[in-house]
């Protein structure tokens, strides 16, 4: 991994996304953004991790993140380790879910291929991290990611998004307490 791919600074708030393997759109069903919202919530309430900024699109998400005293590195690495498990469970668990065996055969296959797994791989490898060291970048970063679901044509503000932070900086209040940044 390369350098510019790493936390440098441990009191800094970082850029960070999180990618399912192939670019699948997993994140069609509610009850699998769920599975990304509690897991949030539980690591901001046991791990330290701070949260300022988010965004669950169909396939990635994207944080601002920073911590309070666990290396951001070690809450990233819990937070898709269980996410992994527990979306890839109520995938199989679904019997709603129409692209199920075609989903599981492609975490399945990519799993068999990296020797860091144990039978499934759901997120890419790495976070790719991108430190926010001046108040310009952290306001590109927020814009970027908040107006995601605009690009993508879901919604037509980014505060009418629900899995998104974009309504506690629209001055309303989201599913995740976050910190505001600036």
């Amino acid at each position: 991994m390369s350098s510019n791919y790493k936390f440098h600074d441990q009191e800094r708030p970082y850029f960070v996304t999180f990618t399912v393997v192939r670019w699948i759109d997993v994140f069609t069903r509610r009850e699998y953004k769920e599975i990304i919202v509690d897991s949030l919530k539980y690591c901001i309430a046991h791990k330290g991790l701070q949260l300022y900024a988010w965004v669950i699109m169909s396939n990635h998400i994207h944080l601002i993140i920073g911590t309070k005293n666990k290396p951001m590195q070690d809450i990233l690495r819990d937070i898709k380790r269980h996410t992994s498990k527990a979306i890839i469970k109520a995938i199989d668990e679904n019997s709603q879910e129409s692209r199920r065996e075609w989903m599981l055969w492609f975490f399945e296959r990519e799993g068999k291929a990296n020797s860091n797994n144990e039978h499934y791989q759901f997120w890419q490898q790495g976070n790719h991290p991108i430190e926010l060291w001046s108040n310009e970048i952290i306001d590109q970063k927020l814009n970027y990611l908040h107006h995601n679901p605009v690009t993508a044509g879901w919604v037509e503000e980014p505060e009418h998004y629900l899995y998104s932070s974009a309504r506690d900086y629209a001055g309303g209040k989201g599913l995740i307490d976050i910190i505001l940044m600036g």
